[in-house]
């Protein structure tokens, strides 16, 4: 099945589109994300310095959890130029994280700018985003198009995950 925001990429995005990613974090992807980053900052992996720090347990990584807006931008061709990230609430080990990504501005040439919201399972925001970056143009929605019609196989995303 072709995922839906891949479709949505190849008909065109138009201001006001939404899209929406679901994702539970585990420990493991923290303790995988810290060793690809390099972050080791005690606050995901010493309950003690959590809880001085004021949490309820571990806490996952900032950016690990920011990192689901790169579904929607891999998905749809989106080539980032700027993120700028608020972390309003942890979120902790087991957490479902909503993310639901609002194109906001659509310029001639492709430029864009999005808002992306970050909820967890008790409808609580957690985390904010704003991108800016270049949608594709029709030759490379064209591309994208023969892709899927190739079958897609370096996209491991099925349409399960994401809606539009």
């Amino acid at each position: 099945m072709v995922n839906p925001i891949r479709q949505k990429g190849i008909a065109g995005i138009a201001e006001g589109d939404v899209f929406r990613c679901q994702r539970t974090f585990t420990r493991g992807e923290t303790l995988q994300f810290g060793d690809m980053t390099r972050d080791y900052n005690p606050v995901h992996y010493d309950e003690r310095w959590a809880e001085a720090k004021g949490f309820n347990g571990l806490i996952c990584h900032g950016l690990l959890v920011g990192s689901m807006i790169c579904e929607f931008g891999g998905q749809v061709g989106w080539l980032a130029s700027g993120m700028r990230f608020n972390f309003i609430q942890p979120v902790y080990f087991g957490d479902t994280i909503r993310c639901d990504v609002t194109v906001t501005r659509i310029e001639p040439g492709g430029r864009a700018e999005a808002e992306a919201v970050f909820t967890n399972q008790h409808d609580e925001q957690v985390g904010f985003v704003r991108l800016t970056g270049r949608l594709p143009l029709a030759p490379e929605r064209e591309l994208l198009r023969q892709m899927v019609a190739e079958g897609d196989p370096d996209n491991k995303l099925s349409g399960e995950r994401c809606t539009r």
